[in-house]
């Protein structure tokens, strides 16, 4: 299938041949007959990859100063090939669209396969099939034409913003900006009882407003304005102002609090500054609100991710059921939005559609996409050029299960000409396919289960999000497949057992990505460590986490598990490799934060050959110092690697030994599990050491909940 992209590093959009998207868990796989391009929003996306670099750094300061940060840790080559990794990778366009269900996940039952729907959202693109979670689509209604129905997106965002303004039958409103949301947002208004004065810099806009039902429409410059709204209101000014512009301009806000009458609302729908005037908003206690697009839901992982629903008693108007009321006001024929098509592309065409908004050639409105629904559709891509051939005995053929940021900068990069790459899949077909013709995979596909029944693969490389690791770990082995999986090896206890008994009669390797073992600095300090044999150990672990968003997946305990499972089980497991001997007992403490997230404690390891480690995993610090800081106590001498960066080992004499950058050891890793599949040895870090520190981990976390109860492994 086709997929329309945009290249962030120079802005060149292409029609790029991609598999299908991975269906999850309730979400619906949808042929799209329609979709709509968001002339805003997605027209600023596209100027901005078209700038150069400078051009994009002005746009994206906020992003500039993380690589900054980064480059001050990571190194400035390191960080380079990431940020031109993210430039290179295609990106996928919209977040409007209406088709046909072509296949349902299991756990969906509110919808089946032929009926049409409207979707929304990040997936809901501008490519001939989306996978949309549940609560991001709504049935179409009989009567209303799919065409139609591709506006739903953009409907709910102007159904929302008129929800924030609150307005009752009778009162008035402005509405700042008619582009298509403004527009939308008139007939609306008007279908509800409300007068309505729509205004715009742009005279067309406003005469196409005039046309379809506002009562007043001005040019921001009309010199009638003011009066207009007097006339209008008796003097008072508008009851609610909704603006739907995007600008960089504070006019809007300001004159907002110009318009509005005392105690008035004024709601920002687009985007606008906010840095206003403050007399009019002081004078007459203005009520300035935000209308947080489609509508509550938005932006709740909880609600888009997992289809958990708002009770309907307590939240009347979700993103999905404002979706809903807008499709059966067309229906209904209380709107009427053909006069707001202006222009119709063929899906092939799609670059000539962007092209008119950013060189703006002509007056523009609604812009519709339609697509060859009569073409035949291949789910997965292949790539001709890449065949195997006289392949020795015991190569690693690989797959790969998810590749995501972490494993586009570390994994893949790694493993150059130690094994052959054969599947990918991944979420985003975009990225699936990118990947592929980077890595020269033989084929991209959206379907795991394509990878896993392939026979010529012999090893699976899994890099997805934490929840999905057990059981693609699981399928794995039981497949007869090698497996690298990136930590956490699974997110409980019972799983972790479950994983010990089918590795061990699959008699295949199983590796999780604990790279800091293999780091060169660590193996210095662990040879000179290892030397002094009856030697009891103590270990000093500094790790300064830094803060992660109190809603980031990784705190979600169903799908990242928290940071103690998803992170700190690399520094319990370097303790034991350093230790060189099984945990055998923990405790631990944390801070108690409102949030129970855990992310900030004191961890004690026990260890079978009496060593001890202190591990410190603070998320409460600041990020002008280092993020780890590692002591080892030993014989009379004291190891100390900062940041792998360097090592300093004091004894009767001082030694220092540096690293050319960060080298945490990710590439020394991936080449020794490849090396030993390709030897038939034995995985380079055997499955007991790997079972206990996952043990410990989960032990930790009990311990945690006992405040600080020795727990024994």
């Amino acid at each position: 299938m086709e997929q329309l992209t945009q290249s962030l590093k120079d802005g060149q959009m292409n029609l790029l041949d991609v598999p299908f998207p991975a269906l999850n868990d309730g979400c619906i796989l949808v042929r799209n007959h329609f979709s709509l391009i968001s002339a805003g929003t997605e027209g600023k996306t596209v100027k901005d990859a078209r700038l150069g670099y400078i051009g994009k750094a002005r746009a994206r300061k906020d992003e500039v100063k993380k690589v900054i940060q980064t480059a001050k840790t990571m190194g400035i080559m390191k960080t380079y090939r990431m940020v031109m990794n993210k430039l290179d990778a295609p990106t996928p366009l919209g977040y409007c669209c209406a088709g046909e269900v072509i296949e349902v996940a299991d756990d969906v039952t509110e919808f089946r396969i032929g009926d049409m729907v409207a979707c929304g959202g990040n997936s809901a693109n501008h490519s001939e099939v989306v996978a949309v979670p549940k609560n991001l689509c709504v049935k179409i209604p009989v009567g209303v034409h799919p065409e139609q129905a591709s506006i739903a997106t953009l409907g709910a965002i102007a159904m929302q913003g008129i929800r924030q303004a609150d307005l009752r039958l009778g009162e008035s409103a402005a509405v700042i900006g008619l582009g298509l949301i403004g527009q939308l947002t008139i007939q609306m208004l008007k279908a509800s009882g409300v007068k309505t004065i729509g205004i715009d810099i742009d005279a067309t806009q406003v005469n196409i407003a005039l046309q379809n039902g506002a009562d007043m429409a001005y040019t921001r410059n009309s010199e009638y304005i003011y009066k207009a709204i007097e006339e209008l209101t008796n003097n008072y000014g508008v009851d609610a102002v909704i603006i739907t512009a995007g600008t960089a301009s504070t006019d809007p806000i300001d004159f907002s609090g110009e318009i509005c009458r005392q105690k008035g609302k004024v709601v920002v729908v687009g985007a606008v500054p906010t840095g206003f005037k403050r007399n009019n908003y002081f004078k007459k206690e203005l009520d300035l609100r935000m209308s947080c697009s489609y509508g509550p839901g938005r932006y709740d992982s909880d609600y888009e991710e997992k289809g958990i629903d708002y009770p309907y008693g307590y939240v009347r108007w979700t993103e999905n059921r404002n979706m809903e009321a807008f499709l059966e006001l067309i229906r209904s024929k209380k709107i009427n939005i053909e006069p707001f098509i202006s222009h119709r592309f063929s899906f092939n065409d799609a670059v000539k559609a962007y092209d008119l908004i950013v060189n703006r050639s002509e007056p523009f409105l609604g812009i519709v996409l339609n697509y060859d629904i009569t073409k035949k559709l291949v789910s997965t891509v292949h790539n001709e050029k890449n065949s195997f051939q006289n392949l020795t005995a015991g190569t690693p053929v690989i797959g790969f299960i998810g590749a995501g940021n972490f494993a586009q900068n570390f994994l893949l990069p790694s493993i150059g000409k130690s094994g052959v790459l054969k599947g990918i899949t991944t979420a985003r077909p975009a990225n699936a396919k990118n990947l592929a013709d980077k890595y020269n995979f033989k084929y991209c596909t959206g379907n795991s289960e394509e990878i896993l029944n392939d026979k010529e693969i012999n090893t699976i490389f899994i890099a997805t999000r934490h929840d999905s690791h057990a059981a693609y770990v699981i399928k794995s082995l039981q497949s007869g497949k090698n497996v690298f999986v990136e930590k956490p090896l699974c997110m409980t206890l019972s799983e972790l057992d479950e994983i010990k008994d089918i590795q061990e009669k699959s008699g295949k390797s199983l590796m999780v990505g604990f790279n800091r073992r293999f780091s060169p600095l660590i193996k210095d300090l662990t040879k000179l460590v290892h030397e002094k044999a009856n030697s009891q150990i103590a270990i000093n672990y500094r790790i300064n986490a830094g803060v992660v968003p109190s809603d980031h997946w990784i705190h979600d305990k169903s799908v990242g598990g928290g940071r103690i499972i998803g992170e700190a089980c690399h520094f319990i497991d370097l303790a034991s490799f350093i230790a060189n001997s099984p945990i055998v007992s923990v405790s631990a403490v944390a801070v108690n934060d409102s949030l129970a997230q855990n992310d900030t404690a004191a961890i004690n390891l026990y260890f079978e050959n009496a060593s001890v480690a202190n591990i410190s995993y603070f998320s409460n610090g600041n990020k002008d110092v280092g993020k780890e800081y590692l002591e080892v106590f030993f014989g009379g001498r004291i190891g100390v690697i900062d940041d792998f960066q360097s090592l300093k080992v004091f004894g009767k004499s001082t030694t220092e030994k540096k690293s050319k950058g960060m080298d945490k050891g990710h590439a020394q890793e991936v080449a020794a599990f490849l090396e030993s599949i390709q030897a038939g040895a034995p995985c380079p870090i055997p499955f007991e050491q790997q079972y206990n520190s996952f043990k410990a981990t989960f032990k930790v976390m009990q311990s945690i909940a006992s405040n600080g109860e020795r727990i024994i492994v």
